[in-house]
């Protein structure tokens, strides 16, 4: 419906999209992308990047400022590439962590969340990809509204709102959709283009691809942001934020092998080759095999899952980088039964039970290695990073690949997004 005044619900959107211009136009000219339609199948608001979809209802139950809330929701939801950014991850856990991350960058920005509304201190300053694996794969954690980021939710929604359509439309045939109801959406996730719009003669726009969408809003949150940092309106929170959304951080498998390839011994040998070779000879690219240490902390902070998958990456990457690796458990103190070393030809295999659930501390760890005869070329803690850390690093490079938002006194720190 486009007529405002015969729908007290569109014109309450409306007014809270003219107050967040006013108050917050970093976020307020993000919502003029987004025209409002009412949508009969929606129980609260929804989101394709396209539109926004609402409940007449549910709209009118709120207060201004919650209304201003779910529309900077919306808008945060397309401006950060959340319906791009899914790639193989659940999608109940993965809407769960793109509201995480919005609404506690808005409950800073002073509008107070709507009931349901998923608010977690211990989230602050994460990205969705960095709260994802915090959160349980099948947890109790639901977004208060729709998020149609894939094909899967868009068909349910789909079938759900065609129906509505049906059902108000009856037996008419000039294809005229009935107020009040939903367009029906495509595989795409989109709304189908409907001819006679309300009666209006109007003909949508050819719909965008989803990457091509994805980066038309990049575009539109990049320049918004300059605006709003010229002014000098740009919070820190929002500074990282933006950075994430234009330069999303590489997955944690591609630091992870960047980190070891980097410290490959490779070097150029001059060596004069066999006899049976030619007389003529270049320098050659020799390899010798890496000492790798990979510690698993078993104080309960990782799951099993979360470390059988991390060494699987590391049995990956042993063998592109010719690495020895040995790997050892620790969570106040070593495991009794380790460590395990592997030879770049033979596979990781953790033990059934790793002993631990007692604790962090990084310590132990480090005066083995300082008092054995290792010497490794470098050493990955797959962490938590809460826990005692050795008062001075050792000589050695050290990748911290960490789960959380804990940081670290030294060494190099990969998110474990």
């Amino acid at each position: 419906m486009t007529d405002v005044g015969r729908d007290p619900a569109q014109a309450q959107l409306a007014a809270a999209r003219a107050r967040l211009i006013l108050d917050k136009p970093f976020i307020g000219v993000l919502l003029l992308h987004l025209p409002f339609e009412a949508a009969g199948w929606c129980e609260t608001v929804a989101t394709d990047a396209r539109r926004i979809y609402y409940s007449p209802d549910y709209i009118q139950r709120l207060d201004a400022r919650q209304t201003q809330f779910v529309l900077a929701h919306q808008a945060l939801h397309c401006a950060l590439g959340h319906f791009a950014r899914r790639g193989h991850r659940l999608r109940e856990p993965w809407d769960a962590a793109c509201d995480y991350a919005v609404n506690l960058l808005l409950v800073e920005e002073g509008l107070p969340p709507v009931l349901g509304a998923l608010v977690d201190a211990r989230f602050r300053g994460l990205s969705a990809e960095e709260i994802y694996p915090l959160l349980a794969a099948h947890g109790s954690e639901r977004a208060f509204d729709t998020h149609l980021f894939d094909a899967t939710a868009a068909r349910g929604i789909a079938l759900v709102g065609q129906g509505a359509e049906d059902a108000a439309s009856g037996d008419a045939s000039d294809g005229v959709a009935a107020e009040g109801t939903s367009t029906a959406l495509d595989s795409d996730a989109a709304p189908q283009s409907r001819r006679n719009r309300g009666g209006g003669g109007e003909t949508q726009a050819p719909l965008l691809p989803e990457d091509d969408l994805a980066r038309r809003w990049q575009m539109r949150f990049a320049l918004a942001a300059q605006q709003a940092r010229h002014a000098g309106r740009l919070s820190a929170s929002w500074q990282r934020l933006l950075s994430v959304a234009l330069e999303p951080p590489l997955p944690w498998r591609a630091l992870l092998a960047r980190f070891l390839a980097a410290r490959a011994q490779e070097d150029y040998t001059f060596q004069r080759p066999p006899r049976r070779e030619s007389d003529i000879f270049l320098p050659r690219l020799r390899s010798e095999s890496m000492e790798v240490h990979a510690v698993l902390d078993t104080s309960g902070s990782i799951g099993d899952t979360e470390l059988s998958a991390f060494a699987a990456e590391i049995d990956a990457l042993k063998g592109q980088v010719r690495a020895r690796v040995t790997v050892h458990a620790c969570d106040r103190a070593l495991a009794a039964d380790g460590p395990w070393t592997f030879e770049p030809w033979q596979p990781i295999v953790l033990p059934d039970r790793l002993s631990g659930a007692g604790g962090t501390d990084f310590r132990p760890v480090f005066e083995w290695l300082q008092t054995s005869a290792a010497n490794p070329d470098a050493l990955v803690y797959f962490t938590d990073a809460c826990g005692e850390f050795p008062g001075q690093p050792p000589p050695y490079p050290v990748l911290w690949l960490v789960k959380g938002n804990a940081e670290v006194p030294w060494g190099e720190r990969i998110a474990f997004n």
